[in-house]
């Protein structure tokens, strides 16, 4: 009975103060609904940026690294044992880049319950040849359905199919920027000449585009076994093992685990793109810093109008505590006004924040970079709602709470003596 008495006085002191009170939800409706918008929009913006990149990064990467041996000949002199060796000019080891036994590193990999998929690659410094110009170039030998399952390969051909690289002999994908310098079409031929002075013809049967101009200009793609032909290699010539894990955080312990185990270097996915890390949590908390500064915003108006409204309803207050009313049912009825206020205005919020993230996401977005974003990027990601929800609900409690606590401290009998 009593809950229900202090609900309707509540209600009513709103409907006083009807205007004040719209104010006040309309400042939480559009702090939480460009909180949401916010978040959504920069977290879809981290999605596209780190997947420019990350789409296409193996979690694990295997390979060797081109490094002077550790262990100088004249560490293992017994004459100069316990000295220090100060040696100028190292020379790199004599080391070839091919994985050894990459065979049987690879079917182990396939076995290993922490591995999604595994893609093999070979990786061939080339140049294009233009006329009498040469271009410099590498061509990435790749299995064609491993990478398409793993790394989205087909989304970043923009003209041509995967498929006519894997079936048709000698053929090559094209960086969409080599292609340009070139005035190169599909279905021609092109000359390129290794590291060696090997000439070798291919047929471009696609282009492709990452998004970043530099590596466009640069990297096209071709079958593993085209690019063993090129180097004159065994089919089992692999110079990178690409491993996608089920578990992402799990990639520094296992680049460490799988160096060991076959004698290789390995890097993760976190190393090798540590950049990409840390702008993604510097925008997201940016994004976060905002939106919560605005919900702060709307509950200092909200604690503002209710400040107003305990100074002009002074008299019924205290009529309300002469008649038996409690200081505890004064304050729960000023934190119920409050509350009332967040969860409408919240609500409002929740809705309008969905509904303006959906028409950021069909604001049409072109760029020559990014051929496959046709709008802006949105997360609709549920987190976000429900803390802005949570948020609304918490900031309107607190710009209730102190002004409730005054109101439940007045005195009725000051205030009939002074009246």
């Amino acid at each position: 009975m009593k809950i229900n008495l202090i609900a309707s006085i509540s209600i009513a002191l709103l409907r006083a103060r009807l205007k004040q009170t719209m104010v006040a939800a309309f400042g939480v409706t559009f702090s939480i609904t460009m909180f949401i918008a916010l978040l959504s929009f920069m977290a879809g913006l981290n999605d596209l940026l780190d997947n420019l990149i990350l789409n296409r990064t193996p979690h694990v990467r295997l390979y060797n690294e081109i490094s002077p041996s550790v262990l100088q000949p004249i560490a293992q002199s017994p004459d100069y044992k316990g000295a220090y060796h100060f040696i100028k000019h190292i020379k790199p080891k004599n080391d070839l880049l091919e994985i050894r036994n990459s065979e049987a590193i690879v079917k182990a990999l396939k076995n290993d319950p922490n591995v999604r998929g595994v893609a093999p690659k070979t990786t061939v410094a080339i140049f294009y040849n233009v006329g009498a110009i040469y271009l410099t170039g590498i061509i990435n030998g790749i299995d064609v359905d491993a990478e398409n399952n793993l790394f989205t390969f087909q989304d970043y051909v923009v003209e041509g199919k995967t498929l006519d690289l894997k079936n048709t002999p000698n053929s090559l994908i094209l960086g969409i920027g080599a292609a340009k310098k070139m005035l190169v079409q599909i279905g021609d031929n092109i000359q390129i000449t290794t590291s060696d002075g090997i000439r070798f013809p291919l047929k471009v049967v696609g282009f492709f585009q990452s998004g970043v101009d530099e590596v466009d200009k640069v990297q096209s793609y071709a079958t593993l076994a085209t690019t063993q032909k090129i180097l004159g290699k065994p089919a089992s010539y692999v110079t990178d093992i690409q491993i996608k894990l089920v578990d992402i955080t799990h990639a520094p312990p296992l680049a460490k685990r799988y160096s060991d185990l076959f004698e290789t270097d390995a890097i993760d996915i976190q190393t090798a793109n540590a950049q990409f890390e840390t702008g993604s949590s510097v925008r997201t908390l940016i994004s976060y810093a905002v939106g919560i500064t605005l919900l702060i915003v709307a509950g200092f108006g909200i604690y503002n109008i209710l400040n107003m409204m305990i100074y002009e309803k002074m008299d019924s207050i205290a009529i309300l505590k002469a008649t038996g009313f409690s200081g505890k049912d004064v304050n729960a009825i000023f934190i119920t006004i409050a509350l009332t206020i967040g969860l409408v205005g919240g609500a409002l919020g929740l809705v309008f924040g969905l509904g303006l993230s959906a028409a950021i996401g069909e604001i049409p977005f072109t760029t020559a970079s990014l051929p496959t974003v046709k709008t802006y990027p949105i997360n609709y990601n549920p987190k976000f709602y429900v803390i802005g929800a949570i948020f609304s609900i918490i900031t309107t409690y607190l710009a209730g709470y102190f002004p409730s606590k005054k109101a439940s401290r007045i005195d009725p009998v000051d205030i009939i003596r002074g009246k």
